[in-house]
């Protein structure tokens, strides 16, 4: 499982993405970049940040 934690590059938010796939926590980090954060589309840098910031959750 991986995942993405949102304050990671907006201080404060407190949304997380969980999925054993990196292509649905992009996409559902960009569905949430677009309501909360009023980001329409992520630019290049931001997505490359976002992609180097999701990671591999321990096994339990």
């Amino acid at each position: 499982m991986k995942q993405f934690c949102c304050c990671d590059v907006v201080p404060g938010c407190t949304a997380s993405f969980r999925s054993p796939h990196e292509d649905r926590i992009l996409q559902a980090v960009a569905e949430h970049a677009r309501h909360e954060h009023g980001i329409h589309d992520l630019p290049p840098h931001l997505l490359s940040r976002v992609r180097s910031l999701i990671h591999d959750l321990p096994s339990s």
